[in-house]
């Protein structure tokens, strides 16, 4: 990312509300309640509106209400989105992210409140954050065209500070993860068994560009898939050939995989730039919302070049979303992990600046990522976390890779990568870092923001890189020596890998 537009907000720590409130406290009950969450204000508001909020006796009564009434609030926000008329290209573009930004954020705490009940904790946590997240990135869209004086006005509300009450009001420690078969539980074993297969899966469709198949782009395989309802994993094989082609797989297309024939083969490529009048959102060569997606032995490509600034290979939002042996390439922000939880497998990345970015909870495993040229003067920079609140269960994790130098990087600096939002998170463990790598290891953003309140590790990596002596003394940076805070950020805990990873086939290290 090369903007950086932040929406300010103070945060606060909540305590460890008791199960019951004593009668003393009752005549006051919103306020004392919302004297816990980091906005108080606008929960008091609310809450006041609400004719049987002095009721509540429980956390889990307050909570409920707080995501209802950030639910509310978004419907409502979200109706003022309709109709509204443009003056010009950009504010369209913009305008267009928003919308479908609000209407992910409106099924994300639909899904928080849970009317079967089964939502975990850990759902909770990472489906308000995804909530969060998408609210930013409507304004960074907003932000990044230059539009704010009009559209700035119609997406100031309270929704955001309602969310972030709702991430306190639900944060809790996570819950340990089982594994079977080397796998987190979350994935099944018919997914591994599709994953692992040395032959291509059983396809229900088939994309060839000589026409072999059942359609010639991929574009019309997902638009197909989108018709077809199904209860279980729907396969799309594309054969081998360079599609060029722009898609976006919506949130109602649901475990999906999709298998190509090897990195390098089977090529998805696209050219959408912010110097091409894109936003960096809608830049993507490939864009996937929808849950349990999974990609295997493909290149995810964009080539508009380091000239044209972010231009997205590979967009994620998809939740307990799998990447096996595929390679992404581009220069300026080629793999957005912009959301929910993601696992990376075995997988190539290329890039010049802040090249792995978003605000996903990801973890990179066995993977080799390289830095290549970029323009004169730039500086390359592995990731560039987005974190806005310290309640958002979101970071990148590096574990057990490859920081590598691509043969055109010469001397360019090189960083493990620069805060972008204010609560950053990346953490490399057990990672070969190369030589090309500065000794300070990490880049300022811009002055003194967010250093004291990032979180940026190291643990137990190897390489020229890799040496901790002469790296920044930023009060948010720490070489980690435990091995218990390291595993915080282990497939096993940091993704819930145990719960969702085994179903996929992909072979994981659960821990450290």
């Amino acid at each position: 990312m090369a903007f950086g537009f932040f929406v300010p907000l103070l945060f606060v720590s909540l305590f460890l509300v008791p199960v019951i409130i004593s009668a003393d406290k009752t005549s006051s009950n919103i306020k004392w309640w919302c004297s816990k969450t980091p906005n108080p204000e606008p929960c008091e508001y609310f809450f006041s509106q609400q004719p049987d909020a002095h009721t509540i006796k429980h956390k889990s009564q307050f909570k409920k209400w707080a995501m209802q009434i950030a639910l509310d609030r978004a419907v409502k926000a979200e109706d003022r989105t309709k109709g509204l008329k443009f003056r010009n290209k950009k504010e369209k573009a913009a305008w267009d992210d928003c919308v479908e930004l609000y209407d992910d954020t409106i099924q994300h705490l639909n899904q928080t409140i849970g009317e079967d009940g089964k939502c975990s904790d850990d759902d909770s946590q990472t489906w308000l954050s995804t909530a969060l997240t998408n609210l930013e990135t409507c304004w960074e869209s907003i932000e990044e065209l230059g539009v704010k004086d009009y559209l700035g006005q119609y997406v100031t509300n309270n929704v955001s500070s309602l969310i972030c009450n709702t991430l306190a009001i639900n944060k809790g420690e996570p819950k340990k993860q089982k594994y079977k078969g080397g796998f987190p539980d979350w994935v099944s074993k018919g997914a591994r068994k599709l994953l692992q297969a040395t032959s291509t899966p059983a396809a229900n469709i088939v994309v060839a560009k000589d026409g072999s198949g059942n359609y010639k782009t991929v574009g019309e395989a997902f638009a197909a898939a989108a018709k077809i309802k199904s209860t279980t994993r729907f396969v799309i094989h594309v054969k081998a050939g360079v599609y060029s082609e722009n898609v976006a797989s919506g949130t109602k297309v649901k475990n999906i995989m999709m298998v190509g024939d090897g990195i390098g083969k089977t090529i998805l490529t696209g050219s959408k730039s912010v110097g091409g009048g894109a936003t960096t959102f809608q830049s993507a060569t490939f864009a996937v919302t929808g849950s349990g997606f999974i990609a295997r032995g493909i290149t995810f490509r964009n080539t508009a070049g380091p000239q044209n600034h972010q231009a997205v290979a590979m967009r994620s939002g998809s939740d307990l979303s799998v990447f096996y042996q595929c390679s992404f390439e581009g220069y300026q922000d080629t793999l957005y992990v912009h959301s929910n939880r993601q696992f990376y497998k075995e997988c190539d990345v290329y890039g010049t600046v802040d090249f792995i970015f978003g605000n996903a909870a990801v973890v990179f495993q066995n993977c080799n990522i390289y830095a290549r040229k970029p323009m004169a003067q730039q500086k390359c920079t592995y990731t560039a976390q987005g974190r806005t609140d310290p309640n958002q269960n979101t970071g990148i994790s590096i574990h057990n890779s490859q920081l590598l130098a691509a043969a055109d990087l010469g001397t360019t600096p090189t960083y493990l990568g620069r805060p972008w939002k204010q609560y950053s998170r990346t953490v490399y463990m057990q990672t070969y870092i190369g030589g090309h790598v500065v000794p300070a290891g990490w880049l300022e953003w811009t002055g003194d923001f967010a250093l004291k309140t990032l979180y940026y590790g190291e643990y137990k990596n190897t390489g020229p890189g890799s040496s901790t002596a002469n790296r920044v003394k930023w009060g948010g940076y720490r070489v980690i020596t435990n091995p218990t805070e390291a595993a915080k950020f282990t497939v096993g805990n940091f993704i819930a890998g145990g719960s969702w990873l085994p179903s996929t086939g992909v072979p994981f290290t659960s821990s450290l």
